[in-house]
């Protein structure tokens, strides 16, 4: 007896329906494909428990003919293949002919539909892909579908789905992506009989995402165009400090269609590399157009995978559009201060006309040092010989000596000595008078931050003191920065430090450091002892799984050694950045951070007024390496909003 039997037709569109049809969102997406493709211009999508038990899509495309409507439900029956060469260059979403018969295979259907040129249009009603009736009927131009009790008649396939919210969720996700995909579409998308979605179809792609993904996510977006050999990517990514914790929010289109492509999440994160936070990934709406037969849709029955024929060709037009986009970003992030609350009217008795003194049990505010206040010359010359909190590492004297000499070669004229100015001319001022008689009123006491940061004429800015040790403050026209300190010299050292190609300096330790590492991280770090050597690290096998550290990079502080090479050695047993210049990228990061000004340290007014020059005047210094601002603008209306005077 044959042991090989033809599958029955049933069987077979079944099986058919479970490579297309995975759950309620699956169903969406084919039909809205059809919709598009059809051309409508508005289209509305509604749900009800997740869209198990009912599931309605109106388009106002080009209709159906009657004829057409029932062959349209038979597998591998199309409109948009005629002959083989015709998949060299698929132009439609879909193609194939399968999505309304795998639909139908495994649930109950409606149609409606009617071309515009006819005055009737026809309804069927199928179940199990069977045609039970048919009809004239009057209905709107386009097509409406609904599918009811999907997988009815499957009751494994049943058993897999989740929750009406998650299914939901999903068919929410799959609405949301052709809304940004065609914002020439008006889309509207109810889950039992609530809106969650309308967009407005004015073919502008902000307004899509906009609507979409809201207003703050908008406003976090920065628009990229490209174009590379035969490809051009246009859209929008967010910025470094707007990052996310997947990739749920990185969104491509090719010609038209949404797809899954690692190929173009690495391109795009890789133009965020040393501005974005480990463990954080970029958002994007991008589109990419190319011709129809440089990339290969039938690869996936879901047709959400596709081939390149060129794949460096799109990698670098992602790549290098969005550093070009990066670029472009300002160096000051505004800052997002909060709507104050409208003044309500109140009795003229419950307003007092001035604040009464704190009573005396009230517990004071602690400052060790005020930001601005009045001192004598003797006082304040004794404050600014005072020597710094901390001090300063080897690498800040370094840059501070470079600083000193980038302005000649700019072609501008260095300002004179901070300590000259600061010691000299004040105490020639307040000498005390060889004559008995007083002496005449000396000057009104200054505010010793903004004397001691006097800037060249020439500056457009001024220096206008510290807070908490942390933030610059300076006032610029009609704008206040706020300067992170410790995020600014970060990043400039590790600029620094990534131009300068010699290899790492190391130290050799008079005693050996034990690290105690997990046994694949220490199996890890052996195996790249010859790359982490180029870093600096001198490495050998201490026995009982330990690392023994006989050398650490010059700029890393012994205390620091073994976080270090903790962290590292996790990157490489994860299998990842092991390539000399990313793991010598990932080191710099962490020497950069360490030997950098932390907050809270004194900072001496010479190299405050350093890094702040710096910060003003290079456009590269926008983010730390792990993606945080380096400075924050406010500008004179949004204080004044706070305080109720616009």
């Amino acid at each position: 007896m044959a042991k090989i039997a033809q599958l029955s037709p049933h069987v077979a569109d079944l099986i058919a329906a479970g490579e297309v049809v995975e759950r309620p969102a699956s169903v969406v997406k084919e039909l809205l494909e059809n919709a598009i493709d059809a051309g409508a211009k508005r289209i509305t999508v509604e749900i009800q428990n997740g869209g198990m038990t009912f599931l309605r899509i109106t388009d106002d495309g080009c209709g159906m003919a009657p004829e057409d409507a029932e062959i349209a439900f038979l597998r591998h029956a199309t409109s948009k293949l005629r002959k083989k060469e015709d998949l060299e260059a698929i132009g439609t979403l879909g193609f194939r002919g399968e999505a309304l018969a795998a639909i139908a295979a495994v649930s109950k259907i409606d149609l409606m539909t009617r071309e515009a040129e006819r005055p009737l249009g026809i309804s069927l009603h199928l179940e199990a892909g069977k045609i039970l009736s048919r009809r004239e009927a009057g209905c709107p131009a386009g097509t409406t579908i609904i599918v009811r009790d999907l997988f009815y008649n499957t009751p494994a396939r049943m058993k897999f789905m989740k929750r009406d919210s998650t299914e939901g969720a999903a068919v929410f996700a799959a609405v949301q992506k052709q809304a940004v995909a065609h914002p020439d579409i008006a889309m509207r998308f109810l889950r039992d009989g609530r809106e969650d979605l309308s967009t407005s179809g004015d073919g502008k792609l902000l307004s899509a995402i906009y609507s979409v993904f809201g207003r703050q996510t908008a406003l976090e977006m920065v628009e990229l165009e490209s174009k590379w050999e035969k490809t051009r990517v246009h859209g929008y990514i967010s910025k470094p400090t707007a990052s996310r914790g997947n990739r749920n929010y990185q969104i491509f289109f090719v010609n038209g269609r949404y797809v899954k492509s690692p190929l173009l999440s690495a391109a795009l994160e890789e133009a965020y590399k040393n501005q974005m936070m480990t463990g954080r990934f970029p958002a994007c709406v991008l589109e990419l157009t190319m011709p129809l037969g440089a990339v290969d849709v039938n690869i996936h029955p879901a047709k959400t995978e596709v081939k390149f024929l060129n794949e460096r060709d799109a990698y670098d037009c992602v790549y290098y559009g969005a550093m070009s986009s990066l670029n472009r970003l300002s160096g000051k992030v505004d800052a997002k201060l909060p709507t104050p609350p409208q003044p309500q009217p109140a009795a003229p008795a419950a307003m007092p006309v001035k604040r009464a003194a704190p009573p005396a049990a009230a517990k004071p505010i602690k400052r060790e040092e005020p930001f601005f206040r009045t001192m004598s010359a003797e006082e304040f010359r004794t404050v600014m010989k005072a020597p710094p909190a901390a001090p300063n590492s080897a690498v800040v004297k370094e840059m501070l000596e470079e600083l000193s000499r980038k302005p000649a070669e700019k072609g501008k004229e260095m300002p004179a000595p901070k300590q000259e100015k600061k010691e000299k001319p004040i105490a020639a001022k307040q000498e005390a008078p060889k004559q008995e008689k007083p002496a005449a009123a000396p000057p009104a006491p200054v505010e010793p931050e903004q004397t001691a940061m006097e800037l060249p004429e020439a500056a457009s800015y001024r220096i206008i003191g510290e807070a908490f040790d942390t933030y610059f403050m300076v006032e610029e026209g009609d704008e206040l920065y706020l300067i992170d300190k410790h995020a600014a010299h970060e990043r400039i050292l590790f600029e620094k430090l990534r131009g300068n190609q010699t290899p790492i300096m190391s130290q050799t330790l008079v005693t050996p450091m034990a690290c105690a590492l997990a046994r694949e991280e220490a199996d890890a770090v052996l195996q790249h002892r010859d790359l982490l050597g180029r870093c600096g690290f001198g490495i050998e096998e201490g026995g009982n799984g330990d690392i023994l550290l006989r050398e650490i990079p010059a700029d890393i502080d012994a205390a620091d050694a073994r976080e270090s090479l903790s962290q590292l050695a996790a990157r490489l047993q994860e299998g990842r950045r092991t390539e000399p210049e990313e793991l010598r990228d990932e080191l710099l990061h962490t020497v950069a951070c360490k030997a950098a000004i932390k907050a809270g340290w004194h900072t001496d007014p010479i190299e405050r007024e350093a890094l702040v020059r710096q910060v003003l005047e290079r456009e590269d210094l926008k983010y730390c390496p792990h993606g945080r601002p380096i400075c924050v603008r406010l500008t004179k209306k949004q204080i004044e909003r706070q305080f109720g005077r616009t």
